[in-house]
């Protein structure tokens, strides 16, 4: 039997940005779905495996997909982990995680996103506004997130808009969604 080759690596150009002042006001939630932000406590892994797939595949996230089991569980069941699922007229539409573990310094939103059935929809930016509130609830001196070429082309502006500023830049070689 013949081996798969692996695909080739994909390079992505970074854009790091932070946050060192709490915006002023939240985005107002979107009037016509109904709308849950709902923390996840000791999140079951197929239903983290399932939305970091639904929202990350079509961007080719690569941290979390390779991890096993054990390895997952302790990422995202860690104290220094924080996990929002944002649901739509009841069924998951996306997630957040942000990364505790540099506080008081910095909370680093370390994934975001929606799935692709709600992009398009204007939930984003309430979406993002949550996040940026939720990492600033626990008091950091700054709040970082990052974006990069296979993101939707508009994460970076969108993220400048919500008050991100780039801090720096670099490149990466990501393995693509088979």
């Amino acid at each position: 039997m013949a081996r798969r080759a692996k695909p080739a690596l994909i390079k992505a150009r970074v854009t790091h940005l932070e946050m060192d002042a709490m915006p002023p006001h939240r985005v107002p939630m979107p009037v016509g779905p109904r709308l849950a932000l709902m923390q996840a406590r000791n999140m079951p892994l197929a239903f983290y495996r399932y939305l970091y797939e639904q929202v990350g595949r079509a961007h080719h996230w690569s941290l979390r997909r390779s991890l096993g089991d054990a390895e997952l569980v302790a990422t995202i069941h860690s104290p220094t982990t924080g996990i929002a699922v944002l649901y739509v007229d009841g069924s998951p539409a996306g997630f957040y995680e942000l990364d505790l573990s540099q506080l008081p310094k910095k909370v680093e939103i370390v994934y975001f996103g929606l799935a692709p059935d709600f992009q398009g929809r204007g939930l984003a930016r309430f979406f993002l506004s949550e996040t940026i509130f939720a990492a600033w609830a626990h008091d950091p001196e700054t709040v970082a997130i990052h974006t990069n070429t296979l993101d939707s082309p508009l994460a970076l502006r969108l993220y400048q808009k919500m008050g991100f500023s780039p801090v720096g830049w670099s490149e990466e070689e990501v393995e693509p969604w088979a």
